[in-house]
């Protein structure tokens, strides 16, 4: 014979707990840190007996013990057959409301959960409850005016020579590498073993790593300039040596800012071969043309001029409204949201039509300055997030689905697919925070006054972005240390 009762359904535990009057509660807040509280509640013990009783009410109705009908069980058996259940679901309960209550009577605004661990708390079985915990909170700060801003706008023309510049770098993908009997030029492979030295230590190597020859050679923590200058003219078997610094925002503090030694042992020189723009290739561009496929390209870059324009003027709009925002965030907010920011500007990117290589090199480039871009990215999304509830701006269903039908259709993915991927990996949430502080940014752009001036091609070559670190990470030198055992 076995002892049981029914754990009440969302309906009706909602009913439960409309019906129950309000905790009595003290609240002690006090601040601790940037944009951090530490709370302390403190429930009265009439208003935990008083749910405790509706719970133990609930549980009688309920409870199925041999020898009893349903609704007819003792209280004091109850409470002693079911006493961990009861006590669990009390706890739940209290803290809960008790939460709750602490959210619709105080002036917090908590940015995530509170860091509570259910597992060390219990409640008393006489006297008050008490808990306690630390929460990260929205900051407190004056709305700056961000009506009447002037704002610098730059334009540009696409033009036919851009155009075929473009059109080249997006044949790249279906090109064929060809050796080169000679020196290297600007825009070759060089296939290279590398290794990079510290104060004479060694620190990382690569083994046939292909690079292509261009000014500026970018890694996740470092940038080496005038990477063309060194291996124009490089042969087979030729060795190069450069120096550089380590990012001042790179994951290993101690070697923030510090000179590295590279060493490129030069294997091979191949040179890309364009093919040509025959019905295959424009069948597996999707274009029916080689006119359809230039105008394809062109509506691109006219995309991506706008990207520019928008980030430009979007730049200088946050630059003007955060000029006062003299107010500190919480270091460990901060390194939190750094892959959050880096998401959200490779949509960005993305949606504007940017290729798989542009958008490594930004990332790159992001990655270097990641404290730094993530604290000036959270201080406009407070203050935008601000801007939006002032104008009473939402995002509708409709703008939601329009944005992740562009994204699927400039990455050739089906549209549900990508939906999916993205409630899964929590990237939704970031593109209708991203679509609201857009709006934002627009009503800023409607009332402000604008001076054209000239952009800069969108078509640049000048950086090669390479997805290896410098400085190898915890989880290389694991992988390392495994694949030696």
């Amino acid at each position: 014979m076995t002892e049981s009762t029914s754990t009440p359904t969302a309906e009706e535990q909602v009913a439960v707990d409309a019906g129950q009057a309000k905790l009595q509660l003290k609240i002690d807040v006090k601040d601790v840190g940037p944009c951090k509280k530490h709370i302390r509640v403190s429930v009265e013990r009439g208003s935990i007996d008083a749910v405790e009783e509706k719970i133990l009410g609930d549980y009688v109705s309920r409870a199925e013990v041999p020898g009893f009908r349903a609704g007819r069980v003792p209280e004091s058996l109850v409470r002693r057959r079911f006493k961990k259940e009861l006590s669990e679901q009390l706890k739940q309960q209290v803290l809960m409301q008790s939460l709750e209550q602490l959210a619709e009577d105080s002036n917090i605004d908590p940015i995530n959960e509170p860091n509570l661990d259910l597992d060390t708390i219990d409640i008393p079985e006489e006297g008050d409850f008490e808990y306690e915990f630390d929460v990260e909170v929205r900051p407190s700060f004056d709305l700056p005016t961000y009506k009447g801003l002037k704002i610098e706008r730059p334009t540009h023309e696409v033009t036919d020579a851009e155009v075929n510049q473009y059109l080249n770098k997006y044949l790249e993908q279906y090109a064929t590498l060809e050796p080169v009997e000679g020196a290297a030029a600007l825009e070759d492979y060089i296939t290279a073993d590398v290794t990079f030295s510290h104060k004479g230590t060694q620190v990382n190597e690569y083994s046939a790593e292909n690079f292509r020859v261009r000014p500026t050679l970018q890694f996740p923590d470092a940038e080496l300039a005038g990477f063309d200058k060194l291996m124009v003219a490089a042969k087979e078997g030729d060795t190069k040596e450069a120096e550089f610094k380590i990012s001042s925002e790179a994951a290993d503090i101690n070697m923030r800012g510090e000179p590295i030694q590279a060493k490129f042992h030069v294997l091979s020189v191949k040179r890309a071969s364009l093919p040509a723009i025959d019905d295959d290739i424009l069948a597996r561009l999707g274009s029916d043309s080689e006119e359809t496929l230039r105008t394809q390209v062109r509506t691109t870059l006219e995309r991506q001029v706008k990207y520019e324009q928008r980030q430009a003027c979007r730049r200088q709009v946050l630059q003007q409204i955060t000029d006062s925002a003299k107010w500190e965030l919480p270091e460990d907010l901060v390194s939190k949201q750094v892959e959050n920011a880096l998401n959200r500007e490779i949509l960005e990117m993305q949606q504007a039509g940017f290729t798989t290589r542009e958008i490594a090199a930004r990332e790159n480039q992001l990655r270097q300055k990641s404290l730094t871009t993530t604290r000036q990215n959270l201080k406009e999304h407070f203050i935008l997030d601000r801007v939006a509830t002032e104008e009473n701006i939402d995002v509708s269903r409709e703008e939601l689905e329009n944005e992740i039908f562009m994204m699927a259709w400039q990455s050739g993915e089906n549209p549900r697919r990508l939906r999916s991927r993205m409630i899964k990996t929590g990237l939704i949430e970031n593109l209708h925070a991203q679509i609201r502080e857009r709006k934002a940014v627009d009503v800023v752009l409607d009332n402000a006054e604008f001076k054209d001036i000239a952009m800069k091609s969108p078509v640049d070559t000048s950086v090669e972005a390479v997805d290896r670190a410098v400085l190898r990470s915890i989880k290389d030198v694991s992988a390392k240390e495994a694949d030696e055992e």
